[in-house]
């Protein structure tokens, strides 16, 4: 720990009377507090409103040129000095240190202070449950407090005369419009991770950037008839106002959390979560309150906003191969999930000319791995053998088949799930095989109107560059690093002008075209380029 100077401890001691005549010791007591965290009830002994507020006031707000002055002068690291890698204070003691440099983090395991405060954003760490929390009570006082230093700070703005005033409102007013256009109201906000939720926040910021989508709750449209208050619509509509306000401080959504919770029951808990499983699950129940979903009589033509976007037609042809009579039916679908190479199912990727050995079962793995392979591996036609005979209403008997996958119809937003998460009596691995995607991804090739390219298997190029019907635009990737058992997801966005974001629960980062086309990928979101309206 280094010296502090006479200086600084005289700014010590000065903050030392916002606090309790005595430090806070951490209750041993570990029962589970309503946010969920158990260790939150050992920091709400006496004075903790006091103390808390006292570091609001001081520390993180600071709204008063003196609250600044002594921010700027006290808030260091206590052990290496610095002034950056996002500071956070002890909540037991009068202590600043590092979090990038887990100098907070010595210091909460040799004292077992487990509570710390971002002095920037205001978060609630806690050290045994290794992540950002959110607690009622203390979020109630972070709100009360900012109010105060917003008000704190425009009453020291010194007096000007009419003219000068109105020059003023009238530069902020320019200044708020450019700035909130190109940052603060392009929806770049990070999302506090409550608890092993990353799965839900990665999943929350591809919703929120999928324009149709930003444009309906923007425009507030959507108008609830549920009796209840628990309506996952109206939730989402209040994500999009948070999103797209202008802040930048992290948002908590632990509303949505407890909603998802209520309406998934299989998602309920702070166990990890696979986000291809909340994506659907969140999708459905939106598509259920949405109010003109609620009323559809046929659920494959429902006109709410979820299937607008995200619906698209499945087409199944199952051919006898005694009279060829094939037998036709056509699904809705949400995502198309995409085996990959190194799964226990076969893999192969078929190439333009290729010999169409796929349907004898040969498996070829030479060359790197793209999506239009695993789409191509998707739409090519099976042989389902004799132990899967059909009856056929031709023959009027079993008979063995051929099953081919088509698109019928596809989506505004085309999600494609990259199965990297295998589960099986024999085997549970993450496959961790690089697929390539492209920024723009044309799937003509694909639909049941150019089936016949592809007879036997055989892929043939078909696109015509000018027709913009089916093409699309890469907008958003959901990653996960780590293992099967443990790991953690993260997002890119694309803003306009193809600026591209990283998205890590409640940090955001600028990222290049090439970070996000050399990631893993799980989860891709195209959104097609042009549109039809009916």
């Amino acid at each position: 720990m280094i010296c502090a100077s006479a200086n600084e401890r005289f700014i010590q001691a000065d903050v030392v009377c916002f606090f309790a005549q005595k430090t806070v010791e951490p209750d041993a007591v570990t029962t589970m507090s309503p946010a969920g965290c158990p260790h939150v009830n050992g920091f709400k002994v006496d004075n903790w409103k006091q103390n808390l507020r006292a570091i609001y006031q001081c520390f993180v707000w600071s709204g008063s040129a003196e609250t600044r002055k002594r921010k700027a002068k006290s808030c260091i690291c206590h052990m290496c000095g610095a002034h950056l890698n996002r500071l956070h204070s002890c909540l037991y003691c009068v202590f600043f240190a590092c979090f990038a440099k887990k100098h907070i983090h010595e210091h909460a395991k040799s004292k077992r202070h487990n509570l710390a405060i971002d002095l920037l954003y205001g978060g609630i760490y806690c050290f045994m449950c290794q992540d950002y929390i959110y607690d009622k009570d203390m979020e109630q006082i972070a709100k009360e407090e900012q109010r105060k230093a917003w008000k704190i700070s425009l009453l020291s703005l010194p007096l000007l005369s009419t003219h000068a005033l109105c020059l003023c409102v009238l530069f902020c007013l320019s200044l708020t419009f450019c700035v909130s256009f190109s940052l603060l109201c392009s929806g770049l906000r990070g999302l506090i991770n409550l608890g092993n939720t990353c799965f839900m926040n990665c999943i929350v910021q591809a919703l929120t950037h999928t324009p149709l989508l930003r444009d309906f709750f923007l425009s507030d449209r959507h108008k609830c008839e549920m009796q209840s208050n628990s309506c996952l619509v109206c939730e989402m509509s209040q994500l999009f106002q948070e999103f797209y306000s202008g802040h930048r401080s992290p948002h908590v959504p632990f509303r949505l959390l407890h909603l998802v919770w209520t309406h998934a029951r299989h998602l309920a808990g702070y166990e990890q979560q696979d986000a291809h499983e909340f994506l659907i699950a969140a999708l459905d129940v939106l598509h259920r309150h949405y109010d003109n979903g609620k009323k559809a009589n046929n659920p494959n033509h429902c006109n709410c906003i979820i299937d607008q976007i995200f619906t698209g037609g499945l087409q199944s042809d199952v051919t006898c191969q005694v009279c060829h009579g094939v037998s036709t039916t056509i699904d809705p679908f949400w995502d198309i999930s995409l085996d990959l190479p190194g799964s226990s199912t076969p893999f192969w990727p078929l190439s333009p000319g290729g010999d169409g050995s796929a349907l004898n079962g040969e498996s070829h793995t030479t060359g790197a791995t793209t999506l239009t392979d695993c789409l191509r591996r998707f739409t090519r036609p099976e042989h389902l053998g004799s132990s899967a005979k059909i009856k056929c209403s031709g023959c009027h008997s079993y008979q063995e088949s051929t099953k081919q996958l088509t698109m019928k119809k596809l989506p505004i937003v085309a999600c494609f799930h990259l199965k990297r998460f295998e589960h099986s009596a024999k085997l549970r691995q993450k496959i961790t095989t690089y697929v390539s995607f492209p920024l723009e991804l044309d799937m003509t090739p694909f639909m049941a109107s150019s089936k016949e390219s592809r007879m036997n298997g055989q892929y043939q190029q078909t696109v015509d560059p000018f027709n913009n019907d089916n093409k699309y635009s890469l907008f958003a990737v959901v990653n996960h690093q780590g293992t099967l058992e443990s790991g953690h997801y993260t997002t890119f966005i694309r803003q306009h002008k193809d600026q591209w974001f990283k998205c890590d629960d409640a940090i955001i980062t600028k990222a290049s075209i090439k970070d996000v086309l050399d990631s893993e990928g799980y989860l891709l979101f195209y959104h097609k380029q042009f549109l039809e309206y009916e």
